[in-house]
């Protein structure tokens, strides 16, 4: 491995080269928690020693605070009737300011902490994810090649062409999510290409905002773990956390961006939270961790229990997904609940002797207080303090290990 490494240029050239729900999150933090104070934490989960790589990410990250929202970005930001005008005004004048940002080593770890205004440290996470994951790749694969990754997905692509009937491909609702893990930006856009214009489903647009905005595509998310986890600490109950972020929300959007993230605090205690209000406001429910059938099985006993009928609401599923995995859901789920996937890693960064990085930015404290994730896959578990989590298990009853489904 290189001793040392600088990039031929900046990997991030866009405000916009980030993912949908990081606008969306940012806007109702805009409005209803403008002066709430944050802390996320990076974790590699499959401990590569990134030392190499440090001077590089760094200067990558300096580099942010020359990106500004163009004039033509600006005005697509106003197509959509959801973003209300003071916050295109606001990220008009918004800077990325890269001293919110602490890189440094401990041992072969490489920590990165960012600490600051909601509003303000909001876009970090996507950005610094694909900074990370760019450097490294360039350094491991430097052969790796835009055509070598289209090549692989038009392989995939006959396989489903193959595999599957065109009635079977015909309601198979696929999105981009692979901003955050991707081998390159280039790599990416031209998989949304190839996608756009061959997939054999439906493919309904891409998770990154810029490239969504220059191919004419939709721009796809609601929210994340960090809405739910930050309410545990703004204001409300913690037994309340989850319906106030929930509600939080629906004022926001009224009816806009109507998926919840149902993983926060695991399944059960979720839907727990998800009363017949919340059922009838929120169009369907994305699932991000733990056994995808086992979570639909859930969902549709829910919205049964609720006299809701499932068919007329959406799973999203996005976790860990390839093209086999999603179609195995959908078939399973047929004619039940509708479906919809979003495919990441083994889209943008799927190539030839390629093994993609397993890497997060999870928040851990807001206005100095901890939060934690509670996933229904103890891997994906996140927290700076033990004791909270205890705390937080015994306030929504959290069994260890998740309780099994049915």
């Amino acid at each position: 491995m290189a001793a040392a490494y600088r990039a031929p240029g900046q990997i991030i050239t866009s405000l916009l080269d980030t993912d949908w729900y990081k606008l969306t999150m940012m806007q109702g933090v805009h409005h209803k928690y403008p002066n709430a104070n944050v802390a996320w934490e990076f974790r590699c989960r499959n401990a590569e020693n990134l030392a190499p790589y440090l001077g590089e990410i760094r200067d990558q990250i300096d580099r942010l605070a020359s990106l500004a929202l163009s004039r033509d970005e600006s005005a697509y930001l106003s197509g959509f009737p959801y973003l209300s005008p003071d916050f295109i005004r606001f990220l008009e004048l918004y800077r990325f300011r890269p001293e919110y940002v602490a890189t440094y080593m401990e041992g072969s770890e490489l920590c990165i902490v960012i600490d600051g205004p909601w509003s303000h440290s909001i876009l970090f996470e996507i950005v610094i994810l694909a900074i990370i994951s760019e450097v490294r790749n360039r350094v491991l694969h430097p052969d790796a090649s835009i055509d070598q990754a289209v090549s692989r997905l038009r392989d995939k692509l006959g396989t489903l062409r193959r595999d599957y009937t065109s009635a079977q491909l015909a309601d198979f609702r696929l999105a981009d999510f692979g901003t955050r893990r991707r081998l390159s930006q280039p790599v990416q856009e031209a998989i949304i290409g190839v996608l756009a214009e061959e997939f054999p489903g439906q493919f309904v647009g891409t998770s990154n905002v810029d490239i969504a905005r220059r191919h004419g595509l939709a721009p796809m998310g609601t929210m994340a773990h960090e809405w739910v986890m930050a309410h545990q600490q703004l204001g409300s109950r913690l037994v309340d956390s989850q319906r106030a972020a929930l509600e939080a929300w629906v004022q926001e959007y009224r009816g806009h961006l109507g998926v919840a993230l149902t993983d926060t605090i695991t399944l059960d205690a979720f839907l727990a939270d998800f009363d017949l209000y919340f059922a009838k406001l929120f169009d369907g429910l994305r699932h991000d961790s733990g056994d995808p059938l086992v979570f639909a099985e859930k969902c549709i006993r829910h919205y049964e229990r609720l006299g809701i009928d499932p068919r007329g609401k959406t799973l999203i599923f996005s976790d860990a997904l390839t093209f086999d995995s999603a179609m195995a859901i959908k078939q399973a789920l047929e004619g039940r609940i509708r479906t919809s996937f979003g495919i990441g890693t083994s889209l943008t960064c799927d190539l030839p002797g390629v093994t993609p990085m397993n890497i997060v930015i999870k928040m851990v404290s807001c206005n100095g207080q901890p939060v934690a994730k509670i996933s229904d896959a103890p891997g994906k578990a996140t927290t700076r303090d033990p004791e909270y989590v205890h705390y937080l298990r015994s306030v929504f009853n959290v069994d260890t290990p998740p309780t099994p489904g049915p």
